[in-house]
């Protein structure tokens, strides 16, 4: 959506999601271990004029953790989607989303709605 469009013709925005390039992820789990294939992934290519977005349904993922600690290090501002309990994200109160729900899927659900709220507050700001 960012990229391309959500709803209205407009410039196209720099947007990634981490943990899809599979070279990266094969090579990066392999000699790095999983837990740090997103945050090795943002320290390559990410600064601090760009914002994270972390989606962890427990809130407890430890490359999740991991990827905000570099996100962290590196001065990125960040927000975090997580389910009820915020898990082990709970600590950066002022920046997670907790959806208050125990159940994955309703969690995950809201996550969507959530990601398509951000694009089309984004988009307005281009079209």
């Amino acid at each position: 959506e960012f990229v391309c469009k959500f709803k209205n013709n407009r410039i196209p925005l720099p947007a990634i999601a981490l943990g899809t390039n599979a070279s990266n992820l094969t090579a990066i789990g392999n000699d790095y271990g999983f837990d740090n294939i997103f945050s090795r992934e943002l320290s390559a290519i990410g600064n601090n004029n760009d914002i994270l977005i972390a989606i962890s349904t427990s809130g407890k993922s430890k490359n999740i953790i991991n990827l905000i600690e570099e996100a962290k290090s590196i001065g990125m501002p960040f927000y975090i989607l997580t389910g009820e309990s915020g898990g082990d994200l709970s600590i950066y109160k002022e920046v997670v989303i907790k959806v208050p729900s125990k159940d994955t899927a309703i969690i995950q659900q809201v996550h969507i709605i959530l990601g398509h709220l951000i694009c089309i507050n984004a988009e307005l700001e281009y079209i």
